[in-house]
């Protein structure tokens, strides 16, 4: 009601007017809105008496049947929601650690809303990524165009495609109880702490082929 009074407050007297003999063709309480804003410019219309009565009977009404319906609306107890690692939780694992480790949470939300066929064509989308991605790289290096910001635009797309593609579109829902990324975050950075203290020529094996391949014509 308020949104309407402000609305009819800037319209000028012949289409209050208007909204008033043309009263069938409107919502209730545009039309009570009007008779309201001609009275406060002492202009009252002449079907004030008749009108106004039967509007705000309708008006009452609709909002008795919304407020019963609003309180028979069942509430969803904190409790029943699922428990879920949250987009900004997926976005920064996957920017910190790799877009595989993101896809890992992804996929247990998927498993814990009992999706595991989508499961299966996020493995496959990631497959596909990590496979373009490193001949992407490989071309690159091979044509002198890497860079150490190459690999994380590169992942750019994916990481979007995780929290504007697969969360609407087959989570389906903004309400849950987060759960706490920050544990598998840590599990990730060991594992790869693990494997580079068990392999330490892993990381500088790696740089001296980059540095190689970017150093042939």
């Amino acid at each position: 009601m308020e949104d309407y009074a402000a609305k009819m407050a800037l319209k000028p007297d012949a289409a209050l007017r208007e909204y008033v003999t043309g009263h069938a063709q409107y919502r209730e309480e545009a039309v009570l809105a009007a008779l309201n804003e001609l009275r406060q410019r002492g202009q009252p219309a002449p079907e004030d008496a008749t009108l106004r009565p039967q509007l705000e009977a309708v008006v009452a009404k609709a909002q008795a049947d919304a407020d019963a319906l609003a309180a028979e609306a069942p509430e969803t107890d904190v409790a029943d929601l699922p428990r879920l690692y949250s987009p900004a939780g997926i976005v920064v694992v996957s920017a910190t650690i790799s877009v595989v480790a993101g896809a890992i949470l992804l996929a247990l939300n998927l498993y814990r809303l009992k999706k595991g066929n989508v499961i299966i064509w996020l493995v496959a989308f990631v497959i596909a990524y990590v496979i373009g991605r490193a001949l992407l790289l490989k071309w690159m290096i091979a044509h002198h165009l890497f860079s150490p910001w190459t690999a994380p635009l590169i992942d750019l797309p994916v990481i979007i495609a995780y929290v504007w593609w697969f969360w609407p579109r087959y989570i389906g829902t903004y309400q849950f109880q987060p759960r706490n990324w920050l544990l598998p975050l840590g599990i990730f950075m060991l594992v790869i702490f693990v494997v580079l203290l068990l392999n330490p020529g892993t990381a500088q094996q790696l740089k001296e082929q980059i540095e190689q391949q970017m150093q042939q014509p």
